[in-house]
């Protein structure tokens, strides 16, 4: 009996452990919106009829709202008098995919109000991104709450930069609770989507170590870059693509650019500088299916980073301010 009771407590215990570590769950409006997975998907295909480069501003939306006081939607909050948000921060320059966003939540509030968060609308809209741009589909557990809070100096504490190395990479990452498996995984977002010059130009024209261009970078592909991107700005910041391969498709040719010294960022091509991670981007750029399963994996468990959850935070009615 003694044996019973404590096999009973030590299941108990691992049930709530396994349950406070995974507050999200699949279907989470599955009763009180149950169309709600639906809207944000209606919203998603629409706006990609219109321009299908949203699915990249949307999973680039996610990734930096959840890198930034966790995935609470702190990103769609507006400045307000006294207080900048993070929208005006230069880390998250181009960012887009609001309007989506806000499609969506007028939608969900019609029909179900104050029961959505502005947090979980914003992963389901980066989930039906991938799926329309890389054909990989993955189930997105729901039950994140909104932020109330919104800075304009957190990005630059929390974001990883352009020009980080390696270590760098895996430090930031790490702080958020990934591997570096897993932030090799990610970074194949950047095979959709486009950078501002201003992100790389130091790689063509004043790179460091006696060298005016970055010598990782393949030089018919600097070639390439310097015509689009000019070294006299006239005040100006034009984009470019981030894969000059497949630039609308979400695939592992990401991979396959940076073993030719393609990768535009300097963060990117680190990963094929660094033994560390080399052999990663190797596996990534042969196995194009297990590297599908492995962004659709990753991509829930960075939905998960600190997340609200039961009474904390809100639900907005409007994303862009708080209740």
């Amino acid at each position: 009996m003694k044996f019973f009771c404590y096999f009973v407590f030590l299941f108990l215990c691992i049930n709530n452990s396994f349950i406070n570590s995974a507050p999200l769950k699949n279907g989470f409006y599955q009763k009180s919106c149950p169309s709600a997975e639906a809207m944000v998907k209606d919203a998603v295909n629409r706006a990609y009829v219109r321009d299908s480069g949203i699915a990249a501003a949307l999973i680039r939306l996610h990734f930096h709202d959840c890198f930034v006081r966790g995935c609470d939607a702190s990103i769609l909050l507006d400045s307000k008098s006294g207080q900048k948000s993070e929208k005006e921060s230069p880390m998250n320059k181009g960012v887009q995919g609001f309007e989506v966003i806000d499609d969506a939540k007028a939608q969900i509030e019609a029909q179900c109000p104050n029961t959505v968060s502005c947090a979980d609308i914003i992963a389901f809209a980066a989930r039906d991104s991938v799926s329309k741009a890389g054909g990989i589909y993955y189930s997105t557990p729901g039950g994140r709450r909104d932020g109330k809070i919104s800075l304009i100096d957190d990005p630059l504490k929390n974001l990883p930069g352009e020009f980080f190395n390696v270590t760098q990479l895996k430090l930031n990452f790490a702080r958020k609770g990934l591997s570096v498996a897993e932030m090799v995984t990610l970074s194949g977002a950047h095979s959709i989507g486009d950078s501002h010059c201003s992100s790389f130009r130091k790689r063509l024209y004043s790179f460091s170590g006696g060298h005016a261009q970055d010598p990782s970078l393949d030089p018919t592909y600097a070639n390439d870059l310097k015509g689009q991107c000019p070294k006299s700005t006239n005040g100006s910041d034009l984009i470019v693509p981030n894969d000059p391969t497949t630039p609308t498709k979400l695939d592992n040719n990401y991979y396959k650019n940076l073993k030719v010294n393609k990768g535009l960022l300097t963060s990117d091509q680190v990963l094929w500088g660094s033994p560390t991670t080399r052999s990663m981007v190797k596996v990534n750029a042969n196995h194009p299916r297990n590297w599908s399963m492995k962004f659709a994996k990753a991509m829930v468990h960075m939905g998960s980073i600190d997340v609200l959850i039961g009474e904390q935070g809100e639900i907005r009615k409007n994303c862009r301010v708080v209740n």
